[in-house]
């Protein structure tokens, strides 16, 4: 039974131990993919990717590129124009961006108005996918599963999200989604622990975009307040629970022997 135990807990590690070396993102994350856009019992009409700024510094993410590949399948990181979305603009701190990607027919809502729309939009899958945010705007030449992206590909990697069965992610890829539902970050964007399980829930899809109020990542704690004093009123705690007429206002004093 131990050695069976041990297999076990050896085969559970193996199936989330593959190609998922990454960094914490300091600033720029993906913070909410949604890939049923237009299909049947949509949200949205549009597939769309959500960045957002979890840092304390403006960046500017033109020249990077959000670059898509299948769950499980052959094809690299934009490996064609239908694969990547050129980005530019600065992010403010606590700011989203969001980039329109493809859809299938006019079934959902519009999307509020996006940052970016893809002339030549990526047909993300639904369910299962992955997304990386890249800075480059060229194919990063592999797809981490197949095609095993090197330590000079993988620092081109922004940030990575493995979504549904995806074989490429950080940890641990997220639950599959569906045409109503999305991969979205926790607190509103700012976590952030390089485990894609772990850092997105599956919710309905909720996209934001720089028009959005800031969700700072950092904000000051809250000042000190006094909630009580002791002893109170600044009496000394030795005097705290006399009264007036326990004081004396003269010591008393016995004759003195021999006087009168």
């Amino acid at each position: 039974m131990k050695r069976w135990a041990s297999a076990v807990v050896v085969c559970a590690v193996a199936l989330w131990s593959g190609p998922s070396a990454r960094v914490v993102s300091p600033e720029i994350v993906i913070s909410q993919i949604y890939g049923g856009g237009g299909n049947s019992g949509a949200t949205y009409t549009h597939d769309f990717v959500e960045l957002f700024n979890r840092g304390t510094s403006a960046v500017d993410v033109t020249g990077w590129s959000v670059q898509y590949a299948s769950a499980t399948g052959t094809g690299n990181f934009g490996s064609a124009t239908n694969l990547i979305t050129p980005i530019a603009g600065t992010i403010p701190p606590g700011g989203y961006l969001l980039i329109q990607e493809s859809s299938t027919a006019a079934v959902g809502a519009v999307l509020p108005p996006p940052d970016v729309i893809d002339a030549s939009p990526i047909l993300m899958s639904g369910t299962a996918g992955k997304i990386a945010l890249v800075r480059s705007g060229t194919s990063l030449g592999c797809n981490g599963g197949s095609a095993p992206c090197t330590p000079d590909q993988q620092a081109l990697i922004v940030d990575l999200v493995g979504y549904g069965g995806a074989n490429f992610f950080e940890a641990q890829p997220t639950g599959v989604l569906s045409n109503s539902t999305a991969a979205i970050r926790r607190d509103g964007g700012c976590t952030e622990t390089d485990h894609n399980f772990n850092d997105f829930e599956v919710l309905t899809p909720a996209p934001r975009n720089s028009a959005t109020p800031l969700a700072s990542c950092n904000a000051p704690d809250a000042a000190p307040s006094v909630s009580s004093v002791s002893p109170s009123n600044g009496v000394p705690t030795s005097d705290q629970g006399r009264t007036s007429s326990s004081r004396s206002t003269s010591p008393s004093r016995s004759p003195a022997p021999g006087s009168r």
